[in-house]
């Protein structure tokens, strides 16, 4: 069924669907989590803010009622005349005022017009002013006492009101006003983590840790809201503008995902003021108010990606073990389709042989001719046995697998040979010789330990650390896991180092990767030359250091040297390769914070040259 399925759906196709279903399940998965974590901490934070707020107001919250209970602010009341009782009941609200930390506290009549205040010297002092419009002045006649946020007519400072009524039995005389300042606490939430803001029950942004967002509404107000606004004066008729928060949908209980526009006169910040948020909101006890916290998933968005990209890499390496495992089953099965039609034709010769030998017992009178008979026989059978063992031959070495099993091949035939013999040698006695046949074994085993460690070593995952690199070494070790494809290949090997070989800040395992690609395009290319030559070079200056494969193979074309990088971009057969390559090993040396470049030599071929930093000396210099 695994073979079928291989072989109906390109395993491309196939690869790319696992790698992204896996890549966006991871994706998924992190960003629901995220927001889950995003979720708990702005609980946290509405908690925290709500209770600094409250702890803010609760602090003064008594102080109208105290004043109010006062004989002299009641006399005041009574005999608003008494131009020496009015100095003294001023003179106390402002030092009252200045201890407290208010923006001022004065007392208004039953008409509500203020008859004393803290700033009663002042320039701009409330005394006299007539503002019975006031929510607070009116819910403190009503009530008993008043609350109420908005933007002084006077002075145009914002602060909340705290209004409490001075009471004569059941008949209201005045009220006692206290305004107070929440600027502190906002240049406190000014450097918390993610912004936070305060809308009144007109929807309008009265507190905030971002100042440019101060009154603006986060939705569209009616003529009703308008016109009762202009009434009150709650914000000293100051153009309310929408702030532009979008909503996206909801997220949960308390919680939705809004968005907010950028906008080009916004003040740096500590954190981001525009894009996607999750907005958790929670009304203020014993107010028409709402707390609001934005916490941007910028960070959200990132987990997810990297998680994206981990679950991509991860199903790109189980993807290849497939590919890998699904080959290699397959040549098995086409070795042992090879082995049995073998062992049938053994099976009929020596069939025909037995046939042969009873037909000569039988017939001694014929033996001339059995003789004739059997000598050709016997040259049919030579040449059909010779024939078939060539087709295995042929079907064994076109199937046998690349690269570790053909480097192994020999060594292993060769311990095999000599096992045998040293079972032999011993069976004879001669246990110096056999000696000798186990010591080859033994560095035959070296040999094959040291060829799986290269290849295990190139192989293995990358650290990713950038470090000083000999460039001789890393040619070295790339020369060596293409030794079998040199020596066969017959093609003759220049080197041009320096002594001593210049270092270059590169990752010398992916380094490698780059050369072991390179001086493989380049032996491809001169596979079909008459002279196949390939000379590498290493040169550096004061700086860089640079390695060039120089090949004698046809050189490169003009269509093909403006793509040489591109992805999915091959001059070779769809089996030899994808065409990834050129690409990956650009990407290897860039991220080395390098270069490659490949063009056409000035003696013929093509030449590609890799361009690196050269790696400074311990004391801060560049090495000579």
């Amino acid at each position: 069924m695994s073979r079928r399925l291989f072989v109906n759906l390109p395993a491309t196709v196939l690869m790319l669907l696992v790698m992204v279903g896996a890549a966006w399940l991871s994706y998924r998965q992190a960003e629901q989590a995220g927001m889950q974590e995003l979720h708990s901490t702005g609980v946290h934070r509405l908690d925290l803010y709500a209770a600094s707020l409250e702890r803010e107001i609760n602090k003064f919250a008594l102080l109208p009622a105290a004043l109010a209970l006062e004989a002299q602010v009641q006399n005041l009341l009574r005999a608003p005349s008494d131009d020496q009782h009015l100095q003294a009941v001023c003179r106390h609200l402002q030092q009252l005022n200045s201890r407290a930390g208010t923006l001022s506290i004065y007392l208004m009549n039953a008409s509500g017009r203020v008859l004393a205040a803290s700033n009663w010297d002042a320039p701009d002092s409330f005394m006299g002013e007539q503002l019975p419009f006031r929510p607070y002045f009116r819910d403190a006649l009503a009530q008993g006492s008043g609350r109420f946020f908005g933007i002084g007519t006077t002075r145009g400072e914002p602060g909340y009101y705290l209004a409490s009524a001075v009471m004569e039995g059941r008949r209201a005389l005045g009220v006692v006003v206290v305004k107070l300042s929440l600027e502190q606490l906002e240049r406190s939430w000014a450097t918390v983590e993610t912004p936070v803001l305060v809308s009144d029950d007109n929807a309008v942004v009265i507190l905030s840790s971002v100042p440019a967002w101060k009154f603006r509404a986060l939705r569209p107000l009616d003529d009703a809201a308008r016109q009762a606004l202009d009434r009150n004066l709650q914000y000293n008729r100051r153009v309310v503008r929408p702030l532009g928060l979008a909503e996206l949908g909801p997220q949960g209980q308390d919680a939705r995902l809004v968005r907010l526009p950028q906008t080009g006169t916004a003040e740096p910040s500590v954190y981001p003021v525009a894009g996607r948020f999750l907005a958790q909101s929670r009304p203020l006890a014993g107010t028409t108010w709402t707390l609001t916290v934005l916490s941007h998933l910028e960070q959200v968005q990132d987990t997810a990606l990297s998680r994206a990209a981990l679950g991509l890499v991860a199903a790109a390496m189980v993807c290849m073990l497939a590919w890998v495992v699904h080959e290699r089953r397959g040549n098995l099965t086409i070795r042992l389709a090879a082995r049995q039609t073998l062992q049938r034709a053994l099976d009929a010769l020596e069939r025909t042989v037995a046939e042969r030998t009873a037909d000569l017992s039988a017939a001694n009178q014929r033996l001339q001719a059995e003789v004739a008979d059997r000598i050709h026989a016997e040259q049919t059978l030579r040449a059909a046995q010779d024939e078939l063992v060539q087709s295995g031959k042929l079907a064994v070495i076109g199937q046998m697998a690349a690269g570790v099993a053909h480097e192994l091949n020999q060594p292993l035939a060769a311990v095999r040979t000599l096992s045998t013999n040293a079972a032999r040698f011993l069976e004879l006695g001669d246990l110096s010789t056999a000696q000798g046949n186990l010591q080859r074994i033994a560095a035959l085993v070296d040999r094959m330990g040291h060829i799986t460690g290269q290849l295990r070593g190139f192989a293995r995952k990358s650290s990713g650390q950038i470090q000083a690199v000999p460039m001789a070494q890393v040619v070295d070790n790339a020369l060596a896991l293409l030794e079998l494809r040199l020596r066969h290949g017959g093609t003759v090997l220049q080197r041009s180092d320096e002594s001593p070989s210049p270092e270059a800040l590169c990752d010398a395992n992916r380094l490698e990767q780059v050369l072991v690609n390179l001086i493989g395009n380049a032996l491809d290319a001169v596979a079909v030359q008459p002279q196949r030559r390939i000379h590498i070079s290493c040169s550096s200056t004061a700086q860089r250091v640079r390695v060039s494969v120089h090949d004698s193979g046809p050189g490169l074309p003009e269509h093909v040297r403006s793509r040489l990088f591109e992805p999915f971009f091959t001059t070779k057969a769809p089996e030899q390769g994808l065409g990834l390559g050129l690409a990956i090993s650009a990407g290897i040396v860039r991220d080395c914070g390098g270069s490659l470049s490949g063009a056409n030599h000035a003696l013929g071929g093509a030449v590609f040259t890799v361009d690196l930093p050269r790696a400074p000396d311990p004391e801060g210099g560049v090495k000579p």
